[in-house]
């Protein structure tokens, strides 16, 4: 398959998308770490605040699996699709709501309860977001090419967070601190609005996906996905969860943790620590790039992803001698490092996990998989990592981010080849 003009328009908008959708996700993790501890909980115990507005960030990870069930079973049934801007419009809604949310001072904790219910919707579509573009690149894909299309919905998460934080950044410059505190944070969440109709004008000008339409001709679509997955994909399904979990661990200690203590323990500037996070961001980017072109041209997805979770587990040893050195230019060469590995443990899964599921289930399979993992991984990762810092050290932290690439490891050398199902 050469890649005409609507292969194209299909890559850009699996990028284009999921960027959307991360933007999204990114400006409530942000907004979490810097100003929502104040804002939407009540001042008790030294440092609460902070725990339960990082705690929120998990909210959304318990929603993921449920959201890749409701919309994996549509994906399979109806087609990739109508269910993409499903997804896109609950993620976006949920969103924009966050911008003209009441504080804790001005309703008490029905603020708190408002806000889980939002980062609640954020999670339930972003949990039938990856999946859905993933497949919509790499059931597009030319032989040779499957990695390189599905690295197209990786990118949107760092092309996400440059466009969360970067906005972040400027309204930091902008305002004082008083009127950031005050109204600034909601205008990223307002601004979600505007995206999402931007995303859904694209994505509602695709067609279906090739290997979809061929599936629904050599037979009806199953009656319920996830039995069928369950019934007779189980062992993928949990090969590709446990393989998925070395990501999402690394990324929230290098993106919302490290944002948290930088700030609220090192004492360095938000504006200073999320510029050296923006120019680390450029990393992940390149290493998602590079991940993909090796997975294509001389390993495969699983080898790569190995060789991540490898130099993931040495650079948690790394983390408490670099971030504690006293200097931002050491931080910024571990956020580089650890965000340049993370490409390797994220670019290749938009690849390897359809690889592991047969088309009329793998809507549903590569979602659960990848969100399942996302609650096992991340879901909890910035306040266990904020508690492991206080009681430990830093060094625990780097500890628990090694830990979890060492189970992804196992799993994808005893368990991992895909089958091209």
């Amino acid at each position: 398959m050469a890649e005409t003009p609507s292969t194209r328009r299909v890559l850009a908008a699996s990028l284009i998308g999921t960027a959307i959708e991360f933007y999204d996700f990114y400006v409530y993790t942000t907004a979490a770490a810097l100003v929502f501890g104040e804002l939407f909980f009540p001042q008790t115990a030294a440092g609460m605040q902070q725990l339960l507005s990082l705690a929120t960030i998990g909210v959304a990870f318990i929603a993921r699996p449920l959201g890749s069930l409701f919309f994996g079973h549509f994906g399979d049934r109806i087609g990739r699709k109508s269910t993409l801007v499903a997804s896109l419009l609950t993620m976006g809604v949920s969103t924009t709501l966050i911008a003209v949310m009441p504080t804790f001072a001005q309703v008490g904790w029905v603020a708190a309860l408002l806000l889980c219910a939002l980062r609640f919707g954020q999670g339930f579509g972003l949990g039938g977001e990856w999946g859905g573009a993933a497949l919509l690149a790499v059931e597009h894909a030319p032989p040779g090419k499957r990695a390189r299309f599905g690295m197209f919905p990786q990118l949107g998460a760092p092309v996400g967070f440059i466009a969360a934080n970067g906005l972040f950044l400027v309204l930091g410059a902008a305002l004082t601190p008083a009127q950031f505190h005050d109204w600034g944070w909601r205008i990223p969440f307002a601004l979600s609005a505007l995206l999402v109709a931007v995303g859904l004008w694209i994505r509602l000008r695709l067609a279906e996906t090739p290997e979809f339409a061929a599936a629904l001709a050599e037979a009806p679509p199953p009656a319920v996905p996830f039995g069928e997955l369950v019934s007779r994909h189980f062992g993928s399904l949990v090969v590709g969860t446990i393989g998925a979990i070395a990501c999402f661990a690394l990324y929230y200690v290098a993106t919302a943790f490290a944002l948290n203590y930088g700030t609220q323990t090192l004492h360095y500037s938000a504006k200073d620590f999320l510029g050296i996070q923006l120019g680390a961001i450029l990393f992940m980017a390149a290493g998602i790039y590079a991940a993909a072109w090796l997975s294509d041209r001389h390993f495969d997805e699983r080898r790569v992803l190995m060789a991540g979770c490898v130099g993931t587990i040495a650079a948690g040893l790394l983390m408490a001698p670099m971030m504690t050195s006293g200097s931002l230019f050491q931080i910024f060469l571990f956020l580089s490092l650890s965000l340049t590995l993370m490409g390797f443990v994220y670019g290749p899964l938009g690849a390897w996990l359809p690889g592991l599921f047969p088309a009329r289930v793998r809507y549903t399979g590569v979602s659960m998989a990848f969100n399942v993992a996302g609650v096992l991984g991340g879901g909890l990762t910035p306040m266990v990592a904020s508690y492991l810092a206080r009681a430990y050290g830093l060094a625990a932290v780097g500890l628990y981010s090694g830990g979890a690439a060492l189970i992804s490891l196992i799993a994808l050398l005893l368990f991992g080849k895909a089958r091209r199902a």
